[in-house]
């Protein structure tokens, strides 16, 4: 029996059984993709991290205590692969005499490094010019002091006088701060830049040179061995932090850690936490939306199931014969659907990513396709037979012989009890509190191993989908039910005379095509919510790239230099289209030092992009306008005007340093507005001025940097032409550069191989939402096509009936869907506020991907109602005889 069963419903039922199955292969390669995506992009955040840090650990050697006796234990500590020390002396200043000129700076460092340093950490130092090796001088030293490879320096030592050296070449220091960090000391009280004078030179040199000389300390430098970390960020965060705590514990108070790699790691965490959020942000809605798709097929063909069931019982099989039937059923879906969708998962990770695994381990990955497996066999038993035992325990045989619309039933409890309305209402209370000021999604104390996620703010948004499907809901079946009249006239271009005919089949047929409408709306939503929330996420990452830059390509003067305006006219090489010079100073407001940038109102923003989110108190055209009218105007940041009070209008008195007497002295600026975020400016505090104001009060127009415009495009080559041409003496960066220094390891696992999964798998939902249940239904309905026949009903009247039904489908679909999407896009974007940095401004559409994800809906839709059209044209008597 069981046998014949089964190939009487793949021969008589393949239709229904294939759309199933499509259900069940959409949400088991869904989880089965994006859960192997979610553990590759943390492995791959953990392996980021660890390749950004040049030195793993710098163990700080405590006075009294012998530098050999720390770098035996540091040695000996387990995953220790390399340990060197380092020398470090403190410098009052450092001088040089170039062509018949004497140059002086500032303290600074000097570092003593062993033979071998280069080799073991390679990205420690980098060489500019002359030799890799000897005597070596950092980049802002060497502009300071007018020096290149070949010429005399003096290092002044504190208790060991002057000491001159031959330079042999000049290197940059690209993790400068870690590498001049203060050991031990919390973030907060860490040095704000690292030193600008800075010489290297040879362990023997160093010794001989600061044997002496006070306020010399040694660090032991570590590599570790990091191939045995977890995978996942936070677990190897744990463990490199219980590796460094473990050795001060051994120690014994003679040496600090500075464990650079586990601040690498406790950032990554984070990111990692976030990336788990977005997969359940965007992955979660989308495998729901695929089982309530295999749900609506098979309740689809639930009235012709029902007198299965019915003929089944009549002729003597018991319940539970009747529950293994259905159960049969349902294997054979989920088997089919999970093979199936794990085949599609293997093939989706093949063509985008290389890979079947999507990167992911053999472990995690085999997991995860074996969660998705098992979820496709949950999906398939709710979908088939779930709804099969529920009819056996509550529908009788007579009742399995009445149509759908003529047995009596109550409105559903959801519908009765206005739960949509209940869970809209908690959908705006868990909105407010989660989007407030001082609310953390994600909150990583530093150097804390726990990581928290406020998991509850997931039901705002998830409450709104609901919420909105069950109201879209409600509105439809008040629709069909009270708008009869209106039905009747909207169907009668297409039906004439059968247009009453048709209103009074939508009504009764009100529940499952409100079911139809709703899960369209679904899916439309979760498309469109899906596709802005990436557009907007690459928008911003851009803008975030774009501000650190300040614009494509930013040529930086060292600190002190003279560097008029007019040198920017030498920048405008090939490919330049805008130099724009900007004006970087120092100010005193208080006891606050700030940064203080002048820039041209009138022309700033043809090089730079400025957006009105970066303001408050006017736009940014009519701030740019305050400037120039009123060149004693000020922006301040959002800090500034709470820490002092101010008001629009208010006076604020800058101390800054005069460039001919270098003489600190007032100068009087006038509070205009509120500057959030400026191009090249810190995240917390700075001043926002005319540049000419700024150099009359100054007596200089010396340029901090110059912003280069090169219309998006060779950003590049053109920065690789500047460097060879200024050589050492500035610094050029280029946005493509910055965009892989700025971005977060969330951003370099590149969100858009997250999405691009979720799109195609949103548009295959939303076709599969609007094409496949209405085909079904379609199908479902052939015998009363037929009777329409014989009571003569003419084949155009019958093509307007399935066209009605599905224009009906479409219009409420994509209209409920547009809606839901505008609101869970805009609740998203707020919510995930960590993810986005700096905050958009407004949502950025991608009108293209909308406009395939409606034509893929409308085309599946009028797929399915022409093949709807093409069975009214059978003979009406074969028909009846086939049912």
């Amino acid at each position: 029996m069981i046998t014949a069963w089964a190939r009487g419903l793949a021969r008589h039922r393949t239709g229904r059984l294939l759309a199933a199955l499509a259900g069940v292969t959409l949400a088991v390669a869904l989880v089965a993709a994006l859960g192997s995506f979610l553990t590759a992009s943390k492995a791959t955040m953990t392996q980021r991290a660890l390749r950004s840090v040049a030195v793993d650990w710098q163990v700080q050697v405590q006075p009294g205590t012998g530098p050999n006796a720390v770098l035996s234990l540091v040695q000996k500590t387990p995953g220790t692969r390399t340990a060197l020390p380092v020398g470090y002396a403190h410098t009052s200043g450092f001088t040089a005499r170039v062509q018949g000129s004497t140059q002086t700076t500032g303290p600074g460092v000097a570092l003593g490094l062993p033979d071998g340093y280069r080799a073991r950490f390679p990205d420690a130092v980098r060489t500019l010019s002359g030799s890799s090796s000897g005597v070596l001088l950092a980049q802002q030293t060497a502009s300071n002091l007018h020096a290149a490879p070949g010429d005399t320096i003096g290092i002044q030592l504190p208790g060991a006088g002057l000491r001159r050296v031959k330079v042999d070449g000049v290197v940059d220091l690209p993790q400068a701060d870690s590498l001049f960090q203060t050991i031990g000391a919390p973030s907060q009280s860490q040095p704000t830049a690292p030193p600008d004078n800075v010489v290297l030179l040879p362990a023997a040199r160093f010794a001989s040179l600061t044997r002496g000389a006070t306020a010399v300390t040694t660090q032991i430098h570590v590599a570790r061995d990091n191939t045995r970390l977890p995978s996942d960020p936070a677990a190897a965060f744990s463990s490199v932090t219980g590796a460094a705590h473990n050795l001060e514990a051994r120690s014994a108070g003679t040496a600090l850690v500075g464990n650079n790699i586990g601040a690498a790691l406790d950032s990554a965490r984070q990111d990692a936490l976030y990336a788990q959020i977005l997969f359940l942000f965007l992955g979660v809605p989308g495998a729901v939306l695929a089982a309530a798709l295999t749900a609506a097929v098979a309740s689809a063909g639930g009235e012709r199931r029902r007198q299965e069931q019915g003929l089944l019982r009549l002729r003597g099989l018991r319940p539970r014969q009747i529950t293994g039937l259905a159960g049969l059923e349902a294997a054979l879906i989920g088997l089919a659907g999970g093979l199936a969708g794990l085949g599609v998962a293997a093939l989706t990770g093949r063509l985008a990513f290389g890979t079947a695994s999507f990167g992911a381990s053999a472990g995690t990955w085999t997991v995860w396709y074996g969660i998705a497996f098992v979820q496709g066999a949950a999906v398939a038993a709710g979908a088939v037979l779930v709804p099969a035992w529920r009819d056996l325990r509550s529908v009788t045989v007579t009742d399995t012989r009445k149509q759908e619309g003529v047995r009596p039933s109550r409105s559903p409890w959801w519908l009765r009890y206005g739960l949509d309305f209940v869970l809209l209402i908690g959908s705006w209370l868990v909105f407010r509190a989660s989007s407030g000021n001082q609310y953390a999604l994600v909150l990583a104390p530093e150097g804390v191993p726990s990581i928290s996620v406020s998991y509850w703010a997931f039901l705002g948004p998830a409450l709104l989908w609901i919420g909105a499907a069950l109201l879209l809901w409600r509105l439809t079946l008040l629709a069909l039910t009270r708008g009869r009249p209106v039905l009747t006239r909207l169907a009668r271009p297409l039906t004439a005379t059968l247009a009453g005919t048709t209103a009074a089949v939508l009504t009764r047929r009100r529940r499952p095509l409100a079911r139809s409408v709703v899960l369209l709306a679904l899916a439309v939503s979760f498309a469109v919510s899906t596709a802005v929330f990436n557009a907007t996420y690459q928008q911003q990452a851009e803008v975030d790239a774009r501000l650190t830059n300040g614009a494509d390509v930013t040529v930086t003067e060292p600190p002190g230099a003279q560097v008029p305006p007019a040198s920017g006219a030498a920048l405008k090489i090939s490919g330049v289209r805008h130099v724009e010079p900007l004006q970087h100073r120092f100010a005193y407001v208080g006891s606050d030092l700030q940064d203080l940038y002048g820039v041209r109102p009138d022309t700033i923003a043809g090089a730079t992009s400025l957006q009105d989110a970066y303001f408050a108190g006017g736009g940014t055209r009519q701030l740019m306008q305050r400037l120039a009218k009123h060149p004693d105007n000020l922006l301040v940041s959002v800090e500034t005007v709470n820490d002092f009070q101010l008001s629009p209008g208010d006076t604020v008195n800058l101390r800054i340093q005069d460039a001919r007497t270098k003489a600190v002295h007032t100068v009087p600026f006038h509070y205009a507005g509120i500057a959030k975020e400026f191009p090249t400016a810190p995240k917390d505090s700075f001043f926002v001025a005319n540049a000419s104001y700024v150099a009359k009060a100054t007596g200089s127009d010396a340029v901090g940097a110059f912003l280069l415009d090169t219309g998006g495009s060779h950003q590049k080559q053109i920065a690789a032409q500047l460097r060879r041409q200024l050589g050492t003496g500035a610094t050029v960066t280029d946005l493509t550069q910055t965009r892989g220094t700025v971005g977060t390891s969330l951003t370099s696992v590149d969100l858009a191989g997250l999405t691009r999964i979720e799109l195609v798998f949103a548009v295959l939902l939303a076709a599969g939402a609007g094409g496949l249940v209405l085909a079904l239904g379609l199908a479902e309905r052939r015998r009363t096509f037929a009777i329409a026949t014989v009571l003569g009903a003419r084949a155009r009247q019958l093509r307007g009936m399935v066209l009605t039904e599905a224009l009906l489908l479409a219009a409420g679909g994509l209209a409920g869907g547009t809606l839901i999407s505008w609101a869970l896009s805009q609740m998203l974007v707020k919510v995930l506020t960590g993810v986005f940095d700096p905050p958009p401004a407004g949502l950025s559409v991608p009108g293209t991907y909308l406009a395939l994800t409606g034509t893929a809906a409308v085309a599946a839709i009028l797929a399915a109602a022409l093949n709807g059209i093409r069975n009214t044209r059978r003979p009406a008597v074969e028909e009846l005889r086939d049912l």
